[in-house]
């Protein structure tokens, strides 16, 4: 059974120049599993993520004919009902902790704001599940980290932080937007594993927003390949490297090689028909 449907899925802004596009008739479906989102920046990969949040704001606008969350129409669900969603069943870590994160609050105080507003925990039982969930996410000395702020933190560090907030309400999705794209190689498999667990233990469902066509093939279940707001492929992630599409092959002519070439790198070919549709 699907966690998530989306069918026809637009997102457009309007401009003085006109209406703009930038999700183009997306749909796919999603189960207790791991979804890579790859594309050129500006394809429309963080637009849909948010979309299915209702995170479009005028002068953006969202249509779908179909965008059901485990039984739920979420394109007809209210903005009070959306808010019930938001964290506690439908979570969002964004690209960079620096921006996410409050600069001028302490890091537990984050953790536990909605532990305390919506949940109306008393502030030691808040405290305790927010010392749980940077546990959870494998932060040694989380009562430091509880009393630093956002800015004595490490990258790797913050993007821990961010999961351990979006976690803490134990949410049956997850979009993650780049949540890798900042970490060394090292910490980068530690936010991995995190994330695996997670979708594995847990039974949730991952949507895993990239650039790094390498890492969505090791780690995700299956892949949406996305350009200039459309899916162009849908594939099994084992298969990516093998991918076929013209656009899909330009992505992956454009990764360096250990051991490959010295010359230039080829760019995108978009002269094609593909290009243009």
């Amino acid at each position: 059974m699907s966690l998530l449907e989306v069918e026809n899925l637009r997102v457009t802004f309007s401009t003085e120049t006109g209406p703009v596009e930038a999700v183009r008739g997306v749909s796919f479906q999603l189960g207790r599993e791991r979804l890579g989102i790859v594309g050129e920046s500006g394809s429309g990969k963080t637009m849909t993520g948010r979309a299915v949040l209702r995170l479009i704001r005028p002068p953006g606008k969202i249509q779908t004919d179909r965008m059901i969350f485990d039984g739920q129409d979420l394109s007809k669900a209210s903005e009070r009902d959306m808010r019930a969603l938001r964290g506690r069943r439908i979570a969002m870590v964004m690209q960079d902790p620096k921006y996410s994160l409050n600069p001028v609050m302490r890091v537990g105080d984050q953790l536990t704001e909605g532990l305390r507003q919506r949940d109306r925990l008393g502030a030691a039982e808040a405290r305790k599940k927010a010392l749980a969930a940077l546990e959870a996410v494998q932060i040694r000395d989380p009562e430091r980290v509880m009393d630093a702020y956002p800015h004595e933190l490490s990258g790797g560090m913050g993007q821990r932080v961010m999961i351990a907030m979006m976690l803490i309400p134990e949410p049956d999705l997850l979009i993650a937007d780049e949540p890798t794209s900042a970490l060394d190689v090292t910490v980068q498999a530690e936010v991995l594993s995190i994330l695996d667990g997670l979708v594995r233990e847990r039974g949730m469902g991952l949507i895993f927003i990239s650039h790094d066509l390498r890492l969505v093939a090791r780690f995700c279940d299956r892949v949406l390949v996305m350009y200039k707001g459309r899916v162009v492929e849908e594939l099994v992630a084992r298969d990516l490297m093998a991918a076929q599409h013209p656009y899909t092959r330009g992505l992956l002519n454009c990764l360096p090689r250990i051991g490959g070439s010295r010359a230039p790198l080829p760019g995108l070919d978009r002269t094609g028909t593909w290009a243009n549709d």
